[in-house]
């Protein structure tokens, strides 16, 4: 039983190791129900608050406070005017490298919008780079 209990030491050791990756490059793609989180707001705040909560699920799933949304996610959010946000989007959170700045932060996380006919049965999909 000692083994065993090594062993499983070791297992959290690798988790551990799992969660300090926030400092590497990864580009993945999720649908972000944009419905539920403006749920209850004033019309003439709906799309403004959609690209904040756009700005605020980037910052959680990549753990970068530094987060630029494309201007086409921008326009698709706004295509329908201030009232009238789309429910769903499908968004690519791509995390990179700070290089140009001398900025406080190593990484930013780049928003671009992803075109699909339907939202059914889509997962959360890791895309692969040129540059990781």
């Amino acid at each position: 039983s000692g083994s065993s209990r090594h062993k499983m030491a070791k297992k959290t050791d690798k988790k551990k190791a799992a969660k300090s990756t926030i400092n590497e490059v990864v580009t993945r793609e999720y649908t972000i129900n944009v419905h539920k989180r403006i749920h209850g707001i004033g019309f003439k705040y709906r799309a403004p608050r959609a690209i904040k909560e756009i700005r605020k699920f980037a910052e959680k799933m990549m753990g970068t406070p530094d987060v630029r949304i494309d201007t086409s996610l921008n326009k698709s959010i706004w295509s329908h005017g201030v009232k009238n946000v789309p429910y769903r989007v499908r968004v690519q959170l791509a995390r990179r490298r700070n290089e140009d700045e001398d900025s406080v932060h190593k990484l930013y996380t780049l928003v671009t919008p992803v075109k699909v006919a339907s939202f059914k049965g889509l997962q959360t999909q890791n895309v692969e780079t040129a540059e990781s």
